[in-house]
């Protein structure tokens, strides 16, 4: 079990299978890109699936999210997929991606044993996706969504960060569109996570703006907190149902309380939040000969020491050191 000094159990854990992507999202990286981990750094596919063997059969992990970067550009990605479904107990296994290559991965991700997606699209616009990404590949992320949804791997979530002066008026045009297409969208706050720092409180667009937007369009009804559980998302039921929306407020509302995480990033560290600042490094544990009861203490320990919260809420914030891209999200 891994469990901290508040109560807190961690059940689903995140992996970040790379640091790269093939876009450049303005709230993530600068245009030129980042330095990437060299090759060595990583963890291989052999290490990923011991260590994720390890936190589903001794350490409680039900719930098991690859990440990146974007993870469709790891090129072992469907064999990890496959060896963690025949794990036992099984763990629920679930990615989130730019969509750009989701066309072509959908149906062997499912047949691998893939339980469901999550696709990043901030916008409806094929422009306004250009400024976003600095990249021209809207089609490719609308093409992959579908593909998703005819492969079976639903339900399919759709994350939106809304921006300034950018994408801030499309919160109604969106929900419309993914409840036309049986997606279930979920809005962001924009978070501290860009290489750059350059993320402001101010002016950002917080969850009360995107609900006022959306009720502009949409009757709302609150889905409660008994549904929610430790889930990052506040859910509304739009129209009477079945359809629903949730935001995620990480900035204005923290759901630190309740939450079941813990992370693991692309060259072997382990996380207990995502803006945390310290790592506990299991890839050295791994790569010097220690047995799996060895890294299973050193992961215990370290979500024992997992702080009540994010920081998010404390004027004098910093932003973790490594960019999200080499976290994971």
């Amino acid at each position: 079990m891994l469990i901290d000094t508040f109560g807190r159990v961690a059940t689903d854990l995140r992996v970040s299978l790379t640091d790269r992507c093939n876009l450049r999202c303005t709230y993530c990286m600068p245009e030129e890109g980042l330095q990437w981990l060299a090759k060595p750094d990583l963890l291989t596919d052999d290490e990923i699936v011991r260590l994720i063997h390890l936190a589903v059969t001794e350490l409680g992990i039900t719930e098991v999210r690859f990440t990146g970067g974007e993870p469709l550009l790891r090129p072992g990605l469907v064999g990890i997929v496959e060896r963690c479904a025949a794990l036992e107990p099984r763990p629920t296994l679930s990615l989130t991606t730019n969509g750009i290559g989701l066309k072509r991965a959908a149906p062997a991700l499912k047949a691998a044993g893939l339980d469901r997606v999550n696709v990043s699209l901030d916008t409806l616009r094929p422009d306004v996706f250009k400024t976003l990404t600095r990249r021209d590949r809207h089609r490719d992320v609308i093409e992959g969504l579908h593909a998703a949804r005819d492969a079976g791997l639903t339900p399919v979530k759709v994350n939106s960060v809304l921006m300034p002066g950018l994408n801030d008026d499309e919160a109604p045009e969106l929900l419309a569109w993914a409840v036309e297409h049986d997606y279930e969208l979920r809005f962001i706050e924009q978070m501290p996570l860009d290489a750059q720092h350059g993320w402001k409180r101010d002016g950002m667009i917080t969850a009360g703006d995107i609900l006022a937007s959306l009720r502009t369009r949409f009757t709302l009804t609150p889905e409660g907190d008994e549904q929610r559980g430790s889930a990052p998302a506040e859910r509304w039921v739009v129209d009477g149902g079945p359809h629903r929306v949730g935001v995620i407020a990480s900035v204005t509302r923290p759901f630190c309380r309740a939450c079941d995480r813990t992370r693991l990033t692309a060259d072997g560290q382990v996380r207990t939040c995502l803006f945390a600042r310290e790592e506990t490094d299991l890839r050295a544990a791994l790569r010097s000969g220690a047995p799996d009861r060895e890294i299973a203490e050193l992961w215990r320990t370290a979500m024992w020491g997992k702080k009540a919260g994010s920081g998010l809420d404390d004027p004098s914030f910093l932003q973790p050191e490594r960019p999200m891209s080499a976290i994971g999200g």
